[in-house]
């Protein structure tokens, strides 16, 4: 369990890694916050000792941090864990970056990961980095905003699953995180957690189904309060039974899409519309700004796609992420199928279920 002051490395200059920081510095610890060479921009405003001004329902103040660098051996000498709040296409690159820095003792998290663990572990692998304890969250622990260079607001916290590869190693870090996010649940393993993501169920058909208002309003509505109505509800609910149907040919029991949004803490208990509309939270988000947007570019090709790639793999019928993948496909102009995160990168490309299950555990 971390002591109060004891190191930890955030990777990342946005959103979330910025929120989690400030958020983790003000409630006193040694926050070392790091992202690549290339991405040095996204950090220049703390140069010099600045501080990461934080708002909203969490801690609130100026965080200042122990240490601001784009040295990744830096930010990996002298803490254990390792937080990983970065876009899912951008967890490769990460991966490789950490690689030659990992020690065995090190616990290196993505937050979320949509199976991202998997992704860090086939690189560390033909890498040949030490066998750092690899985890994952299935959610972001806010839901949080940049709202300037060197500010960030949470409009409220959210319950997360996590997973541990390898599953033996889960106890420990449950412990280890739990001290930082209270509300945690540890989940079967990594896998588990990967399909326990909520934003691909709920991204890609949401926007494709408001797409014309999306780019006749530049994302001037409530998407959640107003994009997400009953119709656009059960094209949902389809994706998630396939979500779950895949959870059971891997023996794992997935929440249901609604009760998964009441537990994380976004609403109320009900069916997904009510839990939805009822959420002080989500429905004080607007929508994106343009089609092109992570809700698409990321939620579909390292998302859906992943799974439903996963389901030719273990013979679980995918239909409605199909034709979501296909419209996805159409609107951004690339096949998501081959664009996004194959089993191949994850590491389990032909692997028999005995296999996958030896790998997870």
């Amino acid at each position: 369990m971390p002591a109060m002051s004891e190191p930890i490395t955030v990777l990342g200059g946005g959103n979330t890694a910025f929120s989690i920081a400030a958020n983790l510095a003000l409630r006193g610890h040694r926050i070392t916050l790091c992202d690549l060479p290339e991405f040095a921009h996204m950090l220049a405003p703390l140069d010099g000792g600045g501080a990461i001004a934080l708002n909203g329902v969490a801690e609130t103040g100026d965080a200042g941090m122990h240490r601001v660098t784009t040295d990744v051996a830096e930010a990996f000498g002298d803490a254990r864990l390792v937080l990983v709040p970065v876009p899912a296409y951008a967890h490769a690159a990460m991966a490789r970056a950490c690689a030659p820095h990992a020690r065995d003792d090190h616990v290196i998290v993505v937050m979320p990961g949509t199976l991202g663990a998997l992704e860090f572990a086939r690189i560390f692998r033909e890498q040949g980095a030490a066998p750092a304890v690899l985890a994952e969250t299935d959610t972001s622990p806010y839901v949080c905003r940049k709202t300037g260079p060197a500010e960030a607001h949470i409009w409220g916290s959210v319950n997360m699953g996590l997973g541990v590869l390898p599953a033996s190693r889960g106890d420990e870090v449950a412990a280890t995180m739990q001290a930082l996010f209270p509300d945690m649940t540890l989940l079967d393993h990594v896998a588990a957690c990967g399909l326990s993501s909520m934003n691909p169920v709920m991204h890609p058909a949401g926007v494709l189904m408001n797409a014309g208002r999306i780019e006749r309003s530049r994302g001037e509505f409530y998407f959640y309060d107003e994009g997400v109505t009953p119709g656009v509800v059960r094209v949902i609910e389809q994706i998630d039974a396939e979500r779950r149907a895949l959870g059971r040919a891997l023996d794992v029991d997935l929440c249901p899409v609604a009760d998964a949004f009441h537990r994380a803490g976004f609403g109320p208990a009900g069916d997904l519309w009510s839990t939805i509309n009822g959420s002080r939270m989500l429905t004080q988000l607007k929508a994106p700004l343009v089609l092109e947007n992570r809700w698409l570019t990321e939620d579909t090709p390292y998302g859906i796609a992943t799974w439903a790639a996963l389901g030719d793999q273990l013979d679980v019928p995918t239909p409605t992420m199909d034709a979501i993948i296909a419209l996805v496909s159409i609107v951004l102009d690339q096949d998501v199928r081959t664009s996004g995160r194959s089993l191949r990168d994850l590491g389990i490309d032909g692997l028999s279920r005995a296999q996958l299950d030896a790998l997870l555990a």
